[in-house]
């Protein structure tokens, strides 16, 4: 099993599940990594569609069962800092962000923030977006990508204990 690092964060409307990952490089370079259709491939899945704040692209989710597609509307891109999407799919309506804060000459941090308006959903999608930030670290410094087997279900019970 590998080891989560992610927070549940109580908020007014719900709980923030919040993933933190550092990287090396720029805030351009990492902020291409969440946002490049040829580089969430390698990672999530490419996406189609026109880019930008206001607009919708469709994302096809290359590594889940039957590689089913999503709408994902783009409320914030802020290059390179702060991306806001919510998606849309057959599972319901999330609304994510990205974060990215340069720390030194060449280290970022990113803030991945999922807001779940249903807080028992972070036994689920915790280990979910463990396993997908873990294939951004590999898809970027090209170590082995890891299996989902790797994180769920075994890391439910952390994400779970967090609203207790």
């Amino acid at each position: 099993m590998r080891q989560p690092n992610g927070k549940v964060e109580r908020t007014e409307r719900g709980v923030d599940l919040v993933i933190e990952r550092h990287f090396k490089g720029t805030l351009e370079d990492v902020w291409e990594s969440v946002t490049s259709s040829e580089s969430t491939a390698r990672w999530i899945g490419p996406w189609s569609g026109e880019p930008g704040a206001g607009n919708t692209v469709t994302l096809t989710m290359s590594f889940e069962e039957g590689a089913p597609e999503c709408s994902v509307h783009i409320d914030t891109c802020d290059a390179p800092h702060h991306l806001a999407v919510r998606t849309q799919d057959s599972s319901g309506a999330w609304f994510l962000e990205v974060k990215l804060e340069q720390l030194g000459v060449d280290e970022v941090l990113m803030r991945f923030i999922h807001h779940v308006d249903e807080p028992e959903l972070v036994g689920d999608a915790g280990p979910g977006w463990e396993y997908y930030l873990d294939r951004i670290v590999a898809a970027r410094d090209g170590s082995p990508m890891p299996t989902f087997e790797e994180y769920y279900p075994q890391q439910r019970e952390y994400f779970l204990d967090q609203l207790k």
